[in-house]
């Protein structure tokens, strides 16, 4: 227990793990459906690849109307790294027309193990 003695370390003990606490449970998920020509150009592939390269967790899957969604989860800063690689980079043969980011939101643990396809 703290004491009037050792109260200024109690309280920067405190403030620290408060703060350890409160950046260690901060990620960020978001959904995004990608359209242009991003079916039959492996873009779920390179989309695997490169989430596993950043450690981000999520998936990807091909929808009927010809365009790629998912969901992205981890830190800030990879979701970001994420999101700029779907919208301007993707697989080499693809042509991304337009990226759309939705349900952004901040979580508090991943919901997935891995970055995987869906089918």
């Amino acid at each position: 227990m703290c004491s009037a003695a050792n109260a200024a370390i109690c309280f920067s003990l405190l403030a620290i793990m408060s703060k350890v606490g409160s950046v260690a449970a901060r990620f960020k998920s978001i959904d995004y459906e990608i359209r242009g020509r991003v079916q039959g150009v492996c873009f779920r592939m390179y989309t695997e690849d490169q989430a596993r390269k950043l450690g981000v967790v999520g998936w990807v899957r091909n929808t009927r109307s010809g365009t790629v969604e998912g969901q992205v989860q981890g830190k800030e800063e990879l979701v970001n790294s994420m999101k700029n690689w779907l919208s301007k980079v993707g697989s080499p043969s693809s042509r991304i027309d337009q990226a759309h980011f939705s349900n952004e939101k901040e979580i508090s643990k991943l919901e997935f193990s891995n970055f995987f396809t869906k089918y």
